[in-house]
């Protein structure tokens, strides 16, 4: 089996996933928008702004209950993709998950009563969704701030980073729509951790 790199660049309620392979030039290989919340569910695209009205007590439940769907539908997308890349010959090795500022959140009640914090703490729920997802199918995760993507390229590539972005930059060309921001960094997150195993 040829081994495989994901990265994931989340949003409210999804990611962003670019499944890349290949060592000297990394190929795309799958991409797709990842649906990781029930849009049935009030408040669940936003499970901490809809928690700011409730109660604590209804607040922390509703969290928790918004968690605990997007983490099961993260693991069955997760599976969906491995199932899909084990039948063209991939196996999954590792996952690039893109971070905010990454900096660890206060309590609970502290975060509902600081609007920067709610939007901090929806962005981390996301992530951890994910993340975990990763972990139950064993398949190491790595976290890469967002910030500091552009300069982990260089380091890691060195004289050949520019030709990496500007590659990855012009994908949309071959590959078709979409290729936006979120999958361009995606697929650069992706080429950054198989970069740092390979070496």
């Amino acid at each position: 089996m040829m081994r495989s790199t994901l990265g994931i660049r989340v949003h409210s309620g999804w990611g962003a996933l670019v499944a890349l392979a290949g060592d000297a030039v990394p190929e795309v290989i799958d991409r797709r928008r990842v649906e990781i919340i029930d849009p049935r569910t009030p408040g669940a695209a936003q499970p901490f702004h809809f928690a700011e009205r409730l109660e604590i007590n209804k607040a922390q439940a509703h969290v928790a209950r918004c968690a605990d769907v997007s983490k099961r539908m993260a693991l069955e997308a997760l599976r969906q993709v491995a199932g899909q890349l084990n039948r063209q010959g991939y196996t999954i090795a590792s996952v690039a998950i893109l971070l905010s500022s990454g900096r660890p959140l206060p309590s609970f009640e502290k975060i509902l009563a600081s609007h920067a914090l709610i939007h901090a703490a929806e962005g981390e729920f996301f992530r951890q969704a994910f993340r975990e997802a990763a972990e139950a199918l064993k398949i190491p995760a790595t976290g890469i701030r967002e910030r500091e993507l552009a300069s982990k390229i260089n380091t890691a590539f060195g004289k050949n980073a520019p030709g990496l972005q500007k590659r990855v930059a012009g994908l949309g060309r071959v590959l078709g729509p979409p290729w936006t921001l979120d999958q361009k960094l995606a697929a650069l997150a992706a080429a950054l951790v198989r970069a740092q195993a390979a070496s």
